[in-house]
């Protein structure tokens, strides 16, 4: 993997809400690379299904474009029972 891929990889990773662990190894994917000038297969491996994995879902982080706006739950009036006539 270069250094172009590694960081389109990323920017589409900063989209979504990573879990801690997730973004732990983003971290440390990151420092090898810088490092070394490569990742391990593995660690290419698992960027990439991560990115797959993420890449279908909506993305989640506060952003102009893509803001999940919470709505409030309308209250519902109970129905009442309707009385047949016959």
């Amino acid at each position: 993997m270069n250094k172009a891929r590694l960081d389109w990889v990323m920017s589409g990773l900063n989209q979504y809400a990573l879990t801690q662990a997730e973004d732990q190894f983003l971290k440390i994917a990151v420092g090898d690379f810088d490092k070394n000038h490569a990742l391990t297969e593995r660690q290419e491996d698992r960027l990439e299904n991560l990115y797959k994995e993420k890449s279908r879902s909506m993305p989640n982080k506060k952003s102009d474009r893509f803001s999940v706006k919470k709505s409030d739950p309308k209250k519902v009036k109970p129905q009442r029972p309707r009385v047949r006539v016959v």
